[in-house]
């Protein structure tokens, strides 16, 4: 299966295009949204299912923080273009959150649940000036 983006019903982002060696596959989110990476060995994986439902139940929170959800499941290249740019296994699950700035802020080998996905999220200084210019 190939790294692609998961709209969750709310508008579908496209797909991943991995970009040219000096920009790596996630600069085109920079400065514009948090990413959200589900990596999984295959489609079946039981904790990919778990997040995905996880995911489901909170569309609008997702849309409101500015998180697009990219997945790397399986072997196509740019799902290993994507785990090899954050340095992920192929053969588990992982989830990484990736901030507006580019750094990673939360990396998890188990689904996270999402209060505390919204928790990280909301404590960042970016995200707060957010909140506050919404008010």
């Amino acid at each position: 299966m190939r790294c692609r983006a998961m709209g969750l019903g709310l508008a579908v982002f496209g797909v991943l295009a991995v970009g040219a060696a000096s920009a790596g596959p996630l600069e085109t989110y920079r400065d514009r949204a948090r990413v959200l990476i589900l990596s999984a060995p295959d489609a079946a994986d039981a904790q990919l299912t778990a997040q995905r439902a996880a995911l489901r139940s909170i569309r609008s929170g997702l849309a409101e923080r500015d998180l697009v959800v990219l997945e790397a499941v399986g072997s196509g290249a740019e799902a290993r273009a994507l785990r090899a740019a954050l340095g992920l296994p192929a053969d588990g699950f992982r989830v990484v959150l990736i901030g507006k700035d580019g750094g990673a802020k939360l990396t998890a080998a188990e689904p996270v649940a999402p209060q505390r996905l919204f928790a990280t999220i909301d404590a960042m200084p970016m995200r707060r000036v957010e909140m506050r210019g919404r008010r």
